[in-house]
């Protein structure tokens, strides 16, 4: 069943952020689907696309740089929001350098978060 909501894939391997995250965005009328981890969430990008990408970037296996690359070459559309709590310049630009729509240091407020989320969203509604 298509729906007209915004899909999001949000994948951080601390479940919390999820939990957190999920039932905020979800309140909020977006269709969100949670991975704590990240071969699990590739294969899910594999089935379908989502519009926009939340993703950590420090993981066991495949790392959040890795996930982004993925995501921008199969989908080039669908925003990639990038989440860490090791922010450096160094990963910051190379996220930029990727396509990335937006860096978010940890901790970050739910509002920051719903911020960034809402402006990728109009980015993707004015690009259609």
């Amino acid at each position: 069943m298509e729906t007209n909501k915004t899909s999001i894939l949000i994948l951080d391997d601390e479940p919390i952020v999820s939990k957190r995250l999920k039932p905020s965005l979800e309140k909020k009328g977006y269709e969100v689907e949670t991975f704590t981890h990240s071969a699990d969430a590739l294969a899910r990008v594999n089935e379908r696309r989502f519009d926009i990408v939340v993703t950590d970037l420090k993981m066991e296996g495949v790392d959040g740089m890795q996930i982004l690359t993925e995501v921008k070459e199969k989908y080039p559309d669908t925003e990639v929001i990038v989440i860490t709590g090791f922010a450096t310049m160094a990963t910051a630009k190379e996220s930029f350098n990727k396509g990335v729509f937006d860096f978010l240091a940890k901790p970050f407020k739910l509002g920051e978060i719903a911020e960034v989320i809402a402006k990728a969203e109009n980015k993707i509604k004015n690009n259609q």
